[in-house]
């Protein structure tokens, strides 16, 4: 299956041209750094390019402060730093001289704009910074570490948001002799349930949108600065818009409330969009595209709720954020896409996170490993759910409402569902109740046809049906259908198909009323929206 980049462990390393090296020279400046300096601290914001022109650079650990990885370091003709340069966001490691070391530094703006007009030089660029992404998520040695994600449902929260947002991290569990160690050396006593950066800094009380707030990963956002478009929502669609509008020369900026990817995101697999024989997860799919977003200049805020629209006297429309901060702009992309429903279910908010999942990635399939679990849905994403958790549990039993999976699987994948040993269709049947203290212990399946309940003892349920629009911060500005989705084109009395009753609001992708629930049609719309958007404000 595809990956989200190279293996940097392999991959054949092209240098930069020397047109290259003397493009840079003109707009940056040579810095001599004695042996043993400091080039980056760890957690500082990737604000210069630095290519090596002599000397030896190595990157530096900074849980250890010791040398990072292999023993390898940097000479002259590479460079430093990975894919955090395009969005400005901080650094996972530090950078130090071994030997005295001569650099020739650009600002970012700078490089970012000579990458934009070269781009055999942002090639070679982006392709190492992407190489040393994954290379990162893969070493388990990273700048975050998180201990207790087991038994913890906010360390378990953390842990999904940085697994979804390709943030690496190095994850413990409680009973780790490792875990007691580092709780120790942080003055946090026996090992508890904690995210902890670099070797001392335990975060308080921590959430997801504190530690991206640590990353700078919420650094786009300025209240002062009206953008050319807003997209909000960082699925196919908004990922697909943001990388045609930074490519078009429009100044854009992504809200994501959760991870880039959004319910693409946590399909653990797909197979059958063009260019990925193999297959490609969601995650490492839209990481791809935010990677070429960025490439082209769009920003990206994670994660950012927008809470409430409003319409200014000048045209302008302001988004109020769930944090209170506001971002304007000319035209507004709705790119909200659904949510998996929550089910009526008592106790339900209780398991959350403690026993009930709405994604299935590699962080949910850690908590069970050689148990029996139960995958609720009958759509694609409930399939490739059921197959990869598969790999990892004694048994899955997957929950379809429906008489077959004809009218809502792909073929393909509904084979290898009922050809696999460990995998169950539990036909006309659904979880109708939730047992247990603090975590998820057992569920009741209601099986219609035969109008029996059965219980099944499971500590992880993935819920993966319906698809609720997430609209209600658009209320009163757009025409919405009775189930909450945008009316858009002629219904919506518009001229372009993507357009809404409110001129400058588009709305693509699953949100857009009528569309169609695949990943391809989502690219396909966000693509093609730019052309009106750009209409719109060239008016």
């Amino acid at each position: 299956m595809e990956t989200l980049a190279e293996d940097l462990r392999t991959m054949v390393r092209t240098p930069l041209f020397d047109e290259h090296v003397q493009a840079m020279r003109q707009v940056g400046s040579v810095e001599e750094v004695p042996a043993g300096t400091m080039i980056f601290e760890p957690s500082d914001a990737m604000d210069r390019f630095c290519y090596v022109l002599e000397g030896e650079v190595e990157a530096v650990d900074p849980r250890t402060g010791r040398r990072y990885g292999d023993g390898a370091t940097l000479g002259p003709t590479q460079f430093y730093g990975e894919i955090s340069f395009l969005s400005g966001a901080r650094l996972q490691m530090g950078a130090r001289a071994v030997r005295d070391t001569k650099l020739l530094c650009v600002e970012r703006q700078a490089m970012l704009d000579l990458m934009a007009h070269t781009p055999e030089m942002s090639d070679i660029i982006i392709t190492v910074f992407a190489a040393r992404r994954r290379r990162l998520l893969e070493s388990n040695q990273a700048a975050l570490t998180l201990i207790g994600a087991e038994v913890d449902r906010n360390i378990r929260a953390i842990a999904s948001f940085a697994a979804r947002n390709r943030i690496p991290f190095n994850s413990m569990t409680l009973d780790e002799q490792e875990a007691e160690a580092v709780a120790h050396r942080c003055n946090i006593g026996p090992a508890q349930p904690a995210a902890i950066f670099g070797k001392f800094d335990v975060v308080p009380d921590p959430t997801p949108r504190e530690i991206a707030r640590r990353m700078g990963l919420d650094m786009a956002i300025q209240n002062d600065t009206v953008v050319d478009v807003l997209i909000v929502g960082g699925g196919p669609a908004g990922v697909a818009a943001a990388v045609y509008a930074g490519a078009e020369g429009l100044s854009a900026l992504v809200l994501e409330d959760m991870a880039i990817g959004g319910q693409a995101g946590t399909s653990s697999r797909i197979e059958n969009y063009m260019g990925f024989p193999t297959g490609i997860s969601g995650a490492d799919l839209c990481w791809r595209g935010e990677v070429q977003a960025m490439k082209f200049g769009t920003k990206f805020a994670v994660p950012r709720r927008a809470q409430q629209l409003d319409l200014m006297d000048d045209g302008t429309f302001c988004v109020t954020l769930d944090d209170g901060d506001e971002v304007c702009a000319r035209a507004i992309i709705v790119a909200t896409g659904v949510q998996y429903r929550r089910l009526p279910l008592d106790r339900l908010e209780d398991f959350e996170s403690a026993g009930l999942y709405y994604a299935a990635t590699d962080v949910e399939a850690r908590y069970c490993r050689d148990m029996d679990v139960a995958v609720i849905g009958g759509g694609n994403s409930a399939g490739q759910a059921a197959m990869f958790l598969s790999r990892t549990a004694s048994h899955v039993h997957l929950l379809v409402r429906g008489q077959s999976l004809a009218a809502s699987m792909s073929s393909y994948l509904r084979s290898r569902l009922e050809a696999h040993p460990r995998i169950t269709i539990h036909y006309q049947s659904e979880m109708s109740a939730l047992h247990g203290e603090d975590h998820l212990d057992a569920i009741t399946i209601r099986d219609k046809g035969a109008g029996e309940d059965s219980r099944l003892n499971t500590r992880a349920v993935f819920i993966m049906v319906g698809a609720a629009p997430n609209t209600q911060w658009l209320a009163g500005h757009v025409a919405l259908d009775d189930k909450g989705f945008v009316v858009t084109g002629e219904e919506a009395g518009a001229h372009s198909a993507y357009a809404t009753s409110h001129p400058g609001i588009f709305a693509v992708g699953d949100v857009r009323a009528g569309s169609v629930k695949r990943v391809a049609s989502a690219v396909g719309e966000g693509s093609v929206v730019i052309s009106r958007v750009w209409d719109f404000l060239n008016r």
